[in-house]
């Protein structure tokens, strides 16, 4: 019930801020909709291609903000507060994820509901592709917790604005890896982002080809990772900033 109460809590505060739901939401939609109008002469920008990728740009636009949530909680000492009760570091980050669930579904409803609009097909395969969203999206939060666990609120959107930068560049929204040197390549092959947009193209597009054994164990990999260190880092940081 604590938990639950704290993902209420987490997600009035997080739209209560409109300008975090204009990032979050409408500049993705926007870019959507311009992408379309231009006609680029990429197979990238085509709707069944870019749309997966409006759905991960829209993820990190998520992970600035729970980092910019967590770092403003424990500046404003609300964990300090919350630190005498029972709840553990893993109820926290779960009330931060449950908070954001929401925000997703939306976010990807209103992608869908525009790109049906600019002339995507229906198919049920639009479902499957929220519920694995959903799950995908568990990595973006985390990652999120994770880094407002290490810095300041004023630094939380400079380091978050990084991740929006790397899954613009590597995860091949914009670009084939093709089209570059080895080097960025093998990049774009460690990061996550590039294996998270894949499974969530093949699921759209039903088309299973897309997703390699690689991008389900390097998603799978960094999500555990990621989980892990986060709650091993939030415990930490509140023990810290108890004292």
């Amino acid at each position: 019930m604590r938990m639950l109460n704290f993902a209420k809590r987490n997600f009035k505060e997080l739209i209560r801020d409109p300008l975090s739901l204009v990032f979050e939401i409408i500049l993705p939609v926007f870019l959507l909709f311009i992408f379309q109008q231009i006609k680029v002469p990429d197979d990238a920008y085509k709707l069944e291609n870019f749309t997966p990728g409006i759905i991960i740009f829209g993820f990190s636009f998520i992970t600035l903000f729970t980092a910019t949530l967590v770092a403003k909680d424990r500046g404003s000492s609300l964990l300090i507060r919350l630190g005498t009760s029972p709840m553990k570091s893993s109820d926290y980050i779960l009330g931060y994820i449950l908070s954001l669930i929401p925000i997703i579904i939306i976010q990807d409803i209103l992608f869908f509901i525009v790109a049906i609009l600019l002339g995507l097909t229906f198919t049920i395969n639009i479902i499957y592709t929220i519920l694995i969203s959903i799950l995908v999206s568990v990595l973006f939060i985390t990652l999120g917790i994770l880094i407002g666990s290490l810095v300041s609120e004023k630094a939380s959107g400079g380091v978050g604005s990084i991740i929006v930068q790397l899954v613009c560049f590597t995860s091949g929204m914009y670009f084939s890896k093709d089209l570059v040197g080895k080097m960025f390549s093998k990049v774009c092959e460690i990061l996550p982002f590039e294996s998270c947009l894949n499974i969530i193209k093949g699921t759209l597009n039903n088309n299973m080809q897309i997703i390699e054994t690689r991008n389900i164990i390097i998603y799978v990999l960094y999500t555990f990772l990621v989980l892990i260190i986060s709650v091993i880092l939030f415990k930490k940081r509140m023990t810290s900033d108890n004292k």
